[in-house]
């Protein structure tokens, strides 16, 4: 699948999709072209059967260079479009680039090389697990230009960095490497090979129970969302809609007789 000469989808046999980003000559930088082909590609993965895992990463030399500055001059694709309306959702169509990450049902892992600023920063940190390389540059860039992060990131970045390093880095924009990305909260791991590793990894979780992966997902929004309360009832609910089902049988028996599991969708 090919979603405006921007961004690809190759979805293999074993339920793992790589997804690219295929604008490559201009480091995969967000114009309003880039970022329409983004949406359309996570919503294709909201709706693909026989998806188990998809694995982001992008062509070339770069993850993405975050905001066209081209494209900033000219006011966008629609200058006159208030961020305030929510196109998508509880979101506008920049922060949809990175929370449609969140949205997708299955797991998402960022493959991280090159330069990861800005939005597209952003975009990585909507993915469940980011594997960086160690030289990766990487800001939250926004401020160089007067802005504010805009694109989802104050919703990702809870959890994962800590509150007054994310302030520092937001205040100064100072570049930082995937191996200080490690420590910061930015990167799960790092590698010298990201979509090697990233994709070694998506293979590890599409031979577990798709059903208990995909609760498992949804489970990590409540217990982003949501009090103590609504955490345990949900996790009692996937959990029912489990237990005993085929899959979930499929999963032990397998695990019991060593051999590869054969879910169904």
């Amino acid at each position: 699948m090919n979603f405006q000469d921007r961004v690809s989808i190759d979805l293999a046999d074993n339920g793992v999709a790589q997804v690219r980003f295929t604008r490559g000559d201009k480091m995969n930088a967000l114009d309003g072209a880039q970022f329409e082909a983004v949406l359309e590609a996570g919503q294709a993965l909201r709706e693909m059967k026989g998806l188990r895992v998809a694995v982001l990463s992008g062509e070339g030399r770069a993850f993405c260079a975050g905001l066209d500055l081209s494209s900033m001059a000219a006011g966008g694709s629609n200058p006159q479009a208030r961020l305030v309306d929510r196109t998508h959702g509880n979101a506008n169509r920049a922060q949809e680039a990175a929370m449609t990450w969140r949205k997708c049902p299955v797991p998402v892992i960022t493959a991280v090389h090159g330069v990861c600023f800005g939005g597209g920063l952003q975009i990585a940190s909507g993915a469940d697990i980011r594997v960086v390389h160690p030289t990766t540059r990487m800001a939250v860039m926004e401020m160089k230009w007067g802005l504010v992060p805009d694109m989802g990131g104050y919703a990702l970045w809870r959890g994962l960095v800590r509150d007054d390093t994310l302030r520092e880095l937001t205040y100064t924009n100072r570049e930082f490497s995937g191996e200080e990305a490690l420590g910061l909260g930015f990167a799960t791991m790092i590698d010298e090979d990201p979509l090697a590793r990233a994709t070694a990894l998506a293979e590890t979780i599409a031979n577990k129970n798709p059903d208990a992966i995909r609760g498992s997902k949804r489970l990590f929004k409540v217990m982003q969302e949501e009090g103590e309360d609504a955490i345990l009832l949900a996790e009692s609910r996937e959990q029912d809609g489990i237990m005993r089902t085929p899959n979930q049988v499929e999963a032990v028996m397998a695990e019991m007789e060593k051999r590869p599991p054969r879910f169904a969708d």
